[in-house]
């Protein structure tokens, strides 16, 4: 049995991840920690194991370090946590016996999404992408989309296409922002979860490849593996497709 902690359990998301975790066998729902619940000194104090972060950057920037360094393992699903942020969890990781997961999607057809993408840019290194998401999401680009255009760059074999692009925006920015060459676009709408579409051209041909989660229940599988696994990897890992082995 493994205990464990949802940070923001208040939350759309932390309701979610209490809910998926109280249904599984070999999980136990140990405590609740947010605003008129616990505090983190419970985690300690009842044992345990394992904690969930969907909060936000800020907060899992304090929460990281202080779960890390009483030796709880924490998975985290906070969007947008900077890169200073995440060198200092790196080199606070070899002095600490919680191991760290950070994931910015866990809707495992996100990841094999993003697998996808890293092996279409092999073949075919034009591409482009476009992110969707709530009105209420608060960074843009999406860590996801982010991530997306990182294994792009990681997956060509070749450069794209030497094309003169838009020489002119008549708006500012109608041409999305940049990750090195690759284009990213953000839509942010009522009605929306979470969203992306990766397009990548080549001559007289179009690929798409879209993952849609349209209910926050698709990032909970993901996030019982990283539960469950996150005591086998020591460290910092970035991205579930490491406890996937893809």
């Amino acid at each position: 049995m493994i205990r464990v902690a949802v940070i923001g359990a208040n939350g759309r998301m932390g309701q979610e991840v209490c809910a998926a975790v109280e249904a599984e066998e070999d999980l136990e729902l140990t405590e609740e920690v947010d605003i008129g619940l616990s505090s983190l000194e419970a985690l300690v104090e009842n044992g345990v194991q394992v904690a969930v972060d969907f909060t936000n950057a800020e907060g899992a920037a304090e929460n990281i370090p202080w779960c890390m360094k009483n030796g709880i393992h924490i998975v985290v699903g906070a969007s947008g946590i900077p890169a200073s942020v995440i060198a200092g969890i790196e080199e606070l990781a070899p002095k600490c016996e919680g191991n760290v997961l950070i994931a910015p999607n866990f809707a495992i057809g996100a990841v094999l999404a993003m697998k996808f993408a890293q092996m279409a840019a092999a073949w075919m290194p034009d591409a482009e992408i476009i992110e969707l998401h709530h009105s209420g999401k608060m960074d843009s680009p999406s860590g996801t989309a982010l991530q997306t255009a990182d294994v792009i760059l990681k997956g060509r074999r070749q450069a794209p296409a030497d094309r003169p692009g838009t020489m002119k925006e008549n708006i500012p920015g109608a041409r999305g922002s940049k990750r090195e060459d690759v284009h990213i676009h953000s839509v942010r709408l009522p009605g929306l979860v979470a969203h992306q579409e990766v397009l990548f051209g080549g001559p007289g041909q179009l690929l798409t490849i879209r993952h849609d989660s349209i209910d926050r229940k698709s990032f909970m599988p993901g996030v019982i593996v990283g539960i469950r696994e996150i005591s086998k990897h020591p460290g910092l890992t970035v991205g579930l497709e490491h406890y996937l082995a893809l």
